[in-house]
């Protein structure tokens, strides 16, 4: 309903996503009458509300709004929620806005209202072109029907002398996007062919990337960077079709603007392409059978590609032979060619590659276009294998002048998803793995073996492989490995580049616990496999033939205390089984019929030994633990020393104890926290005691010593309880004592769960990243008094989980005061 009166007023505007600060923006608004039929901007904006959502037009359209684009967000935008607490990690994913796009609700709203989409995610402005610097001249950015009188999606079909490459230094993507165009049922998959400029158009089209392990659908507007009314990027060679340019703008957008997409690894973006995984391979230290690998990727669909080292003195120099240093190329055939002369005949290896630029720069050695060679090849086979004399960057080479030539070929094996049924022709799929990890500084960022003291806190995989290969005379069993870090290129706005990457492989013994390695297996075991070295790219592959067994992967930066996210995946070509190497969260504890929640000392862990299984939470399966008993002279467990008597001067601490504990209790010989701690500052704050200095326990940690043991909320410790709080106290202080090799009061994150392990603890990693973050400093260290308040929390709510769970069950049922009662009260 058109509004019968109308009022001007200045405001601002806040608008949000969900994951970070808002936007402020001020406008020149007119408002209508009280009908509720939204509110108008001058300049061409309309925002109506209604149904929790708002609706948001933006164009230059006329009064009627007909010409104006449009888009839909959410009233109030909804964060993930992890055990009801909203997090910063989610809050702060720059990737979070462009996934919650929905491609139909989007098309449906502007057709509805006739309108065309801009792209509020990825806005038509300087800052989605370059991150770091002004533009070099002004940018206009312009639909297809402003640049030509009819645009087109696809013409006459794509193929791989479509595309040509423009201002961006983005080969690597042309030569993946030409590779791609060989396979046109991964092609459909990545540019739905369903879209065009006539039938529903809408000014948006989608397109669908491999994103870190899953597939994601990527909308973009049309609305393409120009310059004198030209495209300024990348574009096809007819001038009317625009399904290249808006292939690239939708990547540019998955990974935060164009010129994130300057210099990249063609493997990069065919495993986006794809889902696949990458290897890559050294020309000149190429294995015996680098064809057969060749042509076996090539029958089986899988992407290639090839470059020649740089010179450092000049960009994408030209070697006298027509190749280019420095670029990428794609490979689009590997064959087995006919020959035939008067006097033999034959088949000769060959490859085909194209230049992403598309022109005259080609190869210009033997079986180049127009060289004598071809007229020794019978004309049905040139026939059947296209063959174009064209300035169109295509040329064939022999095998061996392939090799002899470019330094550096990459392939993307497809893997077990990229292969229908009807596809496979009796082809083999890989049998895939995946994992997904984390790095985090004072937890599990290791670095690579170089660091012992830290390398072991890696995260470990331990995978399982059955039977060897069924061509394999050896009885071995083919597996890659790849390691990919998430989001790396999206993040060089904010100063953050590709991390160095690796993984080591060790041989698991058998009869090995099912949690993490220790520090001491990695410093007397040599690894068995690894990958070809540490490098800064985005994913790191290398294939292994590796006899049935049990191994480890560990997967690291080369330097510790780097974050990062990763995707770790295992391709194998029989069936075979992974999972994380982890403990259970839980307490050794002594079997005896008066003390059920004591932690064991050292002394008794001789005696006990900690078995179990692997958790699986999605498939309702979890950690049983098992306390078998052991011979008495059984060795301890690694990293367990054993504490010895008290000393004398310890005794006459705990004379001392008992005597203060009298005199302060009084007649109901019970303590409340405040006596507790004058009790205890009075001991652990006396020279000599400790060997660090000690400030004395808080208030607060006090209060956690009283709740350890204060089963009915009286807020006192009697005596009885008093002396197993102090034994619990002695062997801590033992424990970090044990840890605390150089005497400074502090624990690095790094040996916190050595010394927990040592004191009783099993933890998991996900409850070890918490007590981290929850106890350490800002440096990563955790003090003796944090140490102390770690251990009496953890025991205290495991205690009064198994007094729920009394079936061992590994749940527990909470009532909400029960539950608050438990997470405050400790």
């Amino acid at each position: 309903m058109p509004y019968t009166t109308k009022t001007t007023r200045t405001i601002r505007t806040f608008y949000s996503d969900g994951r970070g600060p808002p936007r402020v923006e001020t406008k020149t608004y007119s408002y209508g009458d009280d009908s509720g039929g939204g509110t108008s901007v001058n300049g061409g904006i309309n925002i109506g509300g209604g149904g929790g959502r708002y609706q948001i037009r933006i164009g230059r359209g006329g009064e009627d709004g007909s010409d104006q684009p449009s888009f839909s967000v959410p009233a109030f935008s909804q964060r993930p929620q992890v055990l009801g607490r909203a997090t910063r990690k989610e809050k702060k994913d720059p990737f979070s806005g462009v996934i919650n796009q929905s491609y139909d609700e989007i098309k449906k709203k502007c057709l509805e209202e006739g309108i065309l989409f801009e792209d509020p995610e990825f806005e038509a402005e300087d800052s989605s072109i370059f991150f770091s610097r002004a533009p070099p001249r002004p940018f206009e950015w312009k639909r297809p029907h402003e640049i030509c009188d009819n645009p087109v999606f696809i013409a006459d079909g794509a193929s791989r002398f479509d595309v040509q490459q423009g201002e961006l230094g983005d080969c690597w993507l042309l030569a993946a996007i030409a590779s791609l165009t060989v396979n046109q049922r991964l092609f459909a998959k990545v540019v739905p062919p369903d879209q065009s400029f006539q039938d529903g158009y809408c000014g948006m089209f989608r397109f669908h990337f491999w994103r870190q392990g899953e597939w994601v659908e990527v909308v973009v507007d049309d609305r393409l960077p120009t310059y004198y009314g030209q495209l300024t990027f990348m574009h096809s060679v007819d001038k009317n079709e625009f399904w290249s340019a808006l292939l690239e703008k939708a990547y540019a957008k998955l990974e935060g603007s164009y010129e994130s997409l300057k210099g990249g690894s063609t493997c990069e973006a065919m495993v986006d392409f794809t889902g696949g995984v990458s290897e890559f391979f050294d020309l000149k230290k190429a294995p015996p059978n680098m064809f057969s690998i060749m042509l076996k990727a090539s029958q089986r669909g899988s992407l290639m590609g090839c470059s020649i080292d740089a010179d450092p003195n000049e960009l994408e120099a030209r070697v006298d032979n027509g190749l280019v240093m420095g670029h990428a190329y794609s490979i689009t055939s590997v064959i087995l060619m006919d020959i035939e002369t008067p006097s033999m005949s034959g088949k000769i290896p060959m490859v085909r590659i194209r230049n992403p630029w598309g022109n005259e720069a080609e190869w210009k050695g033997r079986w180049s276009d127009q060289s004598r060679e071809w007229s020794l090849i019978p004309d049905s086979q040139k026939k059947a294998i296209g063959l174009t004399f064209d300035d169109d960057g295509e040329f064939w080479m022999s095998f061996d002048d392939f090799r002899g030539n470019f330094e550096k070929l990459e392939i993307c094996n497809l893997g077990p998803d990229s292969l229908e049924e009807d596809e496979l022709d009796g082809k083999k799929r890989w049998e895939g793995h995946t994992e997904n990890g984390e790095w985090i500084p004072r937890v599990n960022a290791g670095g690579c073996r170089n660091y012992l003291d830290t390398f072991w806190t890696n995260p470990q995989y331990r995978v399982t492989l059955t039977d060897p290969d069924d061509d394999d005379d050896d009885d071995l069993c083919t597996m890659l490995v790849g390691i990919l870090q998430k989001d790396r290129r999206k993040k060089r706005k904010e100063g953050l580049d590709m991390l160095t990457i690796g993984y080591v492989i060790y041989k698991i013994p058998d009869g090995t616990g099912e949690g993490p390695l220790p520090q001491n297996f990695f410093k007397y075991n040599a690894s068995c496999a690894k990958s070809n070295n540490f490098i800064n790219m985005r994913e790191v592959c290398t294939r292994h033939k590796l006899p049935p067994g049990q191994y480890c992967i560990v997967p690291s930066t080369f330097e510790p205390h780097h974050a990062g996210k990763y995707l770790l995946r295992m391709y194998t070509e029989m069936r075979a089984h992974t999972h994380e190497m982890d403990e259970e969260t839980g307490i050794i504890e002594d079997q005896g019929p008066y003390e059920s929640m004591k932690i064991l000392t050292p002394y008794h862990v001789v005696n006990r030994r900690f078995y179990g299984t692997a958790i699986n939470h999605q498939h309702g399966e979890y950690f049983q633990p098992v306390l078998v008993p052991t011979v008495a002279s059984a060795p301890p467990p690694v990293g367990r020393q054993e504490i010895p008597p008290p000393t004398e001067e310890e005794q006459e601490q705990e004379q001392a104890l008992k005597a203060s504990f009298r005199r302060v209790a009084g007649d109901d010989m019970e303590i409340d926290a405040y006596e507790l701690r004058d009790i205890l500052n009075t001991v652990f704050t006396r020279d000599g005691s400790i060997e660090f200095s000690f400030d004395g326990f808080s208030l607060d940690t006090c209060r956690s010593m009283v709740a350890m043991h204060d089963g009915d909320l009286s807020g006192k410790l009697g005596f009885d309880e008093f002396k197993v709080l102090w034994r619990d106290l002695r062997r801590w202080k033992g424990v970090f004592r044990e840890y605390d090799r150089d005497k400074s009061g502090k624990l690095s994150s790094y040996e916190l769960r050595s010394a927990l392990h040592a004191s009783g603890f099993r933890l998991s990693n996900r409850t070890f990243s918490a007590l981290v973050m929850r106890y350490s400093s800002k440096d990563g260290n955790v003090e003796f008094g944090d140490f102390i308040l770690c251990a009496i929390r953890m025991k205290t709510m495991l205690a009064s989980f198994k007094n729920i769970d009394e079936e061992n069950s590994g749940h527990a049922a909470f009532d909400l005061d029960g539950f608050i009662q438990t997470v405050m009260y400790s």
